[in-house]
């Protein structure tokens, strides 16, 4: 299988849990079989490798999520980079010139699906169907998975298909209904839109070419900001005539909100806190100090250094419209994890902001160099190689580097170390960062 599975948004709906750089695929939430845990990005990976274990799966992707993906999944996952956010045609049409760049045939079958829904191997199964299906010569333009409603959902779209048989012809869509019409429709045999479908390579690739002009990846990359913000939905699907739906039974959950989240969460209370005579609460603390809950009653309460949420379940969902865009306050990254401790503007118009760096035994972030900022490392804890204009030293707790702006520099961690970082300057933002190796070596 051909797999490309549709990485992005914030989250804002699981805020503070999930950010910008932190989104809820990533998130280790679900126990496995041997006691750890997994995110839904490494579920659905090992879910579809079990199925397939030759199966190509390349996840379409901003690069802000880059190290998160390449920590959770390994370096042998691919990665198509979308340099700035244009809806779903532009991504998988960007994806798709990725699979041909990296050689996949023209008429080879292409899976498309979202990386965070929760769901079960039978899922994966379905998905080599589709598969299949897609690979046929007799196959239609493209296959779809329709998901057999649980209730008058007004949340997705819905697939008129022409008969009850398990692989049917689609003879019209329909928007997100009230749930009225939505009890019609499924009185009338209609399937959810579950955002699954497959298709051959140059199926896509011949529409990238028409509305775009090119079909290669980097030219679509080099003018990817021009091309037109449109959804894969209007792009492609409702154009299309020869269409085919796959049914699929099989549990399915789509966990945007607290309240869906929390149903499929092992544990009540997560990190430092307590719930006594709660019932369906659930606790998340992130912090360093703790929580203590006592007799609350349907709510979610997730403390975390983006910021502390308690609300009633049932209203999570409005959280999104309540919720500014801002600075990340905590991160994971492949090489370890990062807190900010403190933002400040001042009256000259300098900025300062201060971390709490953790790199990883044998990790270390990127040879780089800012323009416009100067950084102050303080070690804390543990012994790292510090890189400082090519000259390599060792470093222990109470060692200090200072980095002005233009001088190279790298960081790896021997043991767990811990830094102290403050960054002074009037630009502190991820642009002002020329990464200029990812080895070490």
């Amino acid at each position: 299988m051909n797999i490309i599975l549709l990485s992005g948004g914030s989250g804002k709906r699981l805020w503070p849990l999930s950010n910008d750089v932190r989104s809820k695929q990533f998130l280790k939430i679900f126990r496995k079989a041997d006691g750890t845990k997994e995110s839904m990005a490494q579920r659905m990976y090992r879910m579809i490798k079990e199925v397939d274990s030759d199966s190509t799966v390349t996840i379409a992707t901003s690069e802000n999520q880059i190290p998160q993906i390449k920590a959770q999944l390994g370096e042998q996952v691919g990665i198509s980079v979308e340099p700035m956010r244009r809806d779903t045609f532009p991504a998988i049409a960007l994806a798709a010139a990725y699979l041909k760049k990296q050689g996949v045939e023209n008429n080879a079958p292409v899976v498309v699906c979202p990386v965070d829904p929760y769901v079960e191997s039978d899922y994966s199964e379905c998905l080599k169907e589709l598969s299949d299906a897609a690979g046929e010569d007799t196959a239609a333009n493209l296959t779809l998975m329709g998901i057999e409603p649980t209730y008058p959902s007004e949340k997705y779209g819905y697939i008129i298909p022409t008969s009850k048989e398990h692989i049917a012809a689609v003879s019209e869509f329909k928007e997100k209904p009230d749930e009225a019409t939505a009890k019609r429709y499924i009185a009338a045999g209609a399937l959810w839109n579950g955002g699954v479908f497959a298709f051959k390579l140059d199926y896509v690739l011949g529409i990238a070419r028409d509305m775009f002009g090119t079909d290669f990846y980097d030219e679509l990359f080099a003018k990817y900001e021009t091309l037109q913000k449109i959804s894969f939905d209007y792009a492609v699907v409702e154009k299309e005539k020869s269409i085919n739906v796959i049914r699929f039974s099989g549990s399915w959950k789509d966990l945007g909100t607290w309240n869906t989240l929390t149903e499929a969460m092992d544990e009540a209370v997560t990190g430092n806190a307590v719930a006594n005579d709660c019932d369906n609460t659930h606790v998340i603390n992130e912090l360093g100090i703790p929580v203590i809950t006592l007799g609350i009653k349907d709510a979610v309460i997730a403390a975390t250094p983006d910021g502390i949420l308690v609300s009633d379940k049932e209203k999570s969902p409005e959280l999104k419209s309540f919720v500014a865009d801002a600075r990340p306050m905590y991160e994971r990254r492949g090489w370890g994890e990062y807190k900010v401790l403190d933002y400040k503007l001042h009256e000259d118009g300098q900025n300062s902001l201060t971390k709490e760096l953790i790199i990883s035994p044998g990790q270390h972030i990127s040879y780089q160099r800012h323009r416009h900022r100067t950084e102050i490392w303080t070690f804390t804890e543990g012994i790292g190689e510090l890189i400082l204009n090519d000259v390599v030293t060792e470093v222990h707790r109470g060692d200090v580097a200072v980095i002005k702006p233009g001088m190279k520099h790298a960081i790896k961690g021997v043991t767990e170390l811990h830094i102290i970082e403050v960054q002074i300057g009037d630009e502190l933002t991820e642009e002002d960062i020329e990464r200029l190796d990812w080895d070490w070596k």
